[in-house]
């Protein structure tokens, strides 16, 4: 057999020369008839072999009883077999040394059976073939004329690619977009992934010209690394839409650590996906409403935006949602009164946003809509009608197709809402059909806005390439080494302390002892108050178990409590080893934070920040994403926690050191990246005191793996 055969790009997927169906039916109802029904009737301009044991004819073609029997090339097929003869199938398309697989059909790790698909996947890898699925619905590329699925519906041709696990959705998907005549560049169904994924997709994609949006709909991510570093590319080019359905199980890691239990998978993803520049929808919906938009309308180039509105209410609405989705409003009052004031009757308002008022006319929206064509100082615009008795709302369409027209020659967007009956509904329809943005709902219309000027955003703002830290990184391998051969997969405190030394990460001055001896002459060098807490390889948690003991002033408050901790962890845990008791200087209060990272499952290592303390449970105050970091980055993920106004300073405090917080949490995310034996690390808390005056990291708690795992957890 032929092993290592050089990976076919993925245009030949999209653009095959040559197709065959391995299924193909002459049987109406069957999915291995609707396909080549699609394949023939769609224009398809390549070489079509329908493969099915009984031979004949099929839709004017002579059908092959063995793909081995086509004496062409293959660069795709179709399998649509009953799933124990799918491997069969591909064994075949193996000898035939075809270049891509879909596998249509179903019964594989969806239910459970994943070794037979591990199998596929394996003899498909050796022969250099991709495979598409098991378990989709299959391909559809405009850029041939090829619909190789089993959906019903005709697919209109268009800039909006969809790429989608789902096979039931994406069809529904297939008919929405006939009704919402949003033309298809492409649609993909990925099914259970055993081969290829989004990321191995968005290549071609991204450098299609027709394709000027990608939709993905997610339902688990498989190699999130890759994920992540696909969309940074495809960013870059075009903005990508994400719907992600399902909030997978906590990682194993989760009971071990507040980093691990607040990093649920949707949290991890939503920010992930933010930091890539991905727009992520809450509904179908809205994510059909952001590509259509994105599809067809230029990107603002400054940040300004005007309402223009003949009803206060409705005005009122989208003011509220223009702050919900981050539209910053022109508010230069002698610039809009300029602008807008011939078009404004005396008892409107040119404030923003523009009320031309119940009695306008056509010509007035005419008018009021032309004048941030002109205008330099406006970027974009939003246009509200409710139907009135002033204006004829036959003349709707032909106003709002004209004015769409005028803004985007000049290169601005503008998105509508209308409000109204019978007649408002007919003339939506109509304009559905030129592809103008019009909506029936205002926060509709405004966050489609939205979306256009966060991937504005994200395109001006994207951080320069991320950062690593200097780093002792073989005196933290010893350590951790160390503790493996102690079968350990903790670091104690001391251990920890010794990490966060390594990494140039600033701690209380402390000494790990054995005796109340010890504690006392090691609390009279660092100097009252102290803290002490109990060192157990037993004990992950030490508040838990009552092990911690703060403010001591004197030997005699110094005495009883290292008696009291001793005891609460005999107590906590009979069976425990105690390792000593930590003695460490009883640093000064500040500003509390928490900072962790961890190999996450599916994206690989993940750094956290949030608001910290014994609370961080219960506020969950926390901010993700993906390492390394840029320092732009980390300066992001500060201020998407609740209490970054503290410390910004409030109530006439200073502002926080957030220069040595952002240094620390770069610090963090280099030892994640660079020490493969750590799964989990986390400093709760760091107390962060003024500008200028540092940080102190109390407790690190840090969990290992006894295999390099390169960045997975074992």
């Amino acid at each position: 057999m032929r092993k290592n055969k050089p990976t076919p790009t993925v245009q030949s997927l999209f653009e095959p020369r040559s197709i065959a169906v391995i299924g193909a039916s002459a049987s109406p109802g069957k999915i291995g008839h609707s396909i080549m029904n699609n394949i023939v009737s769609g224009g398809y301009r390549g070489s079509v072999y329908p493969v099915n044991p009984k031979g004949g004819d099929m839709f004017g073609l002579p059908v092959a009883r063995d793909i081995n029997d086509i004496e062409d090339d293959i660069d795709l097929v179709s399998i649509s077999v009953p799933a124990p003869l799918v491997l069969q199938a591909v064994e075949a398309c193996a000898r035939k040394g075809v270049k891509h697989i879909q596998i249509i059909t179903s019964g594989f790790s969806e239910i459970g059976n994943t070794e037979e698909e591990h199998r596929i996947a394996d003899i498909a890898r050796d022969h250099g073939i991709r495979v598409l699925g098991p378990n989709i619905f299959g391909l559809f590329s405009a850029a041939a004329s090829l619909n190789a699925t089993f959906s019903a519906s005709t697919i209109p041709s268009g800039h909006v690619a969809i790429l989608t696990q789902s096979g039931a959705l994406g069809i529904a998907m297939i008919g929405k977009t006939g009704v919402e005549n949003i033309g298809l560049s492409a649609i993909v169904s990925l099914g259970n992934k055993c081969d290829l994924d989004e990321a191995d997709l968005l290549e071609y994609l991204v450098a299609q010209e027709q394709t000027k949006v990608i939709l993905m709909y997610i339902e688990g991510v498989k190699d999130g690394e890759e994920l992540i570093s696909a969309l940074n590319r495809a960013t870059r080019h075009k903005p990508i839409v994400v719907i992600k359905s399902g909030r997978s199980k906590r990682g194993a890691m989760a009971a071990a650590s507040h980093t691990g239990s607040l990093a649920g998978s949707d949290a991890v993803f939503d920010a992930i996906m933010r930091q890539c520049g991905v727009l992520r929808a809450d509904s179908i919906e809205e994510a059909f409403n952001w590509c259509k938009f994105l599809a067809f309308s230029p990107l603002p180039s400054g940040n300004n935006t005007v309402i223009v509105t003949n009803g206060g209410g409705v005005g009122v609405m989208a003011t509220d949602a223009c702050e919900r989705f981050g539209i910053e409003l022109l508010d230069d009052q002698a610039a809009l009164k300029k602008i807008f004031g011939p078009a404004t009757p005396s008892f409107g308002s040119t404030k923003n946003p523009i009320d031309i008022t119940g009695g306008a006319g056509a010509p007035d929206y005419e008018l009021a809509l032309s004048a941030p064509v002109g205008s330099e100082q406006i970027d974009a615009t939003i246009a509200l009608y409710c139907e009135t008795a002033t204006f004829d709302s036959n003349n709707l369409a032909a106003m709002i197709s004209d004015t769409f027209t005028r803004h985007r020659t000049a290169g601005k967007p503008i998105s509508y809402a209308v409000v109204g009956g019978e007649k408002v509904d007919a003339a939506m329809r109509k304009l559905v059909v030129e592809n103008v943005p019009v909506y029936a709902d205002v926060y509709d219309a405004v966050s489609a806005m939205g979306a256009a000027y966060r991937y504005r955003r994200f395109q001006s703002d994207r951080p320069d390439q991320a950062e690593m830290a200097e780093i002792d990184l073989a005196r933290i391998e010893a350590v951790i080494d160390n503790a493996l051969a102690e079968n350990r997969t903790f670091l104690l405190s001391n251990e920890g302390a010794q990490v966060m030394e390594a990494a140039g990460i600033t701690i209380p001055q402390t000494r790990v002892v054995k005796n109340i001896d010890a504690a006392v002459h090691v609390a009279d060098e660092i100097g009252y108050p102290v803290v002490l807490k109990i060192v157990s390889r037993d004990i992950l948690h030490k508040s838990d178990a009552g092990g911690v003991a703060l403010d001591l002033d004197d030997r005699t408050e110094l005495v009883d409590a290292y008696e009291a901790i001793l005891h609460n962890a005999r107590q906590y845990d009979p069976n425990a080893t105690i390792d000593g008791v930590e003695v460490a200087e009883m640093i000064r209060p500040g500003t509390e934070l928490i900072v962790g990272a961890r190999v996450d499952q599916s994206f690989g290592p993940v750094v956290m920040c949030g608001f910290g303390g014994i609370y961080v449970e219960v506020m969950k105050d926390v901010a993700f994403r993906a390492s390394p970091l840029h320092r732009n980055e980390v300066l992001a993920m500060l201020k998407e926690i609740r209490s970054f106004p503290i410390l910004m300073g409030v109530r006439g405090e200073k502002q926080r050191d957030i220069d040595t917080v952002i240094d620390t949490i770069i610090r963090i995310s280099t030892i994640i990246e660079r020490c493969k034996k750590i799964t989990d690390i986390e400093i709760n808390p760091i107390v962060v005191y003024g500008q200028g005056e540092g940080i102190k990291a109390l407790d690190a708690r840090i969990l290992i793996s006894k295999i390099n795992t390169g960045g997975k957890p074992s």
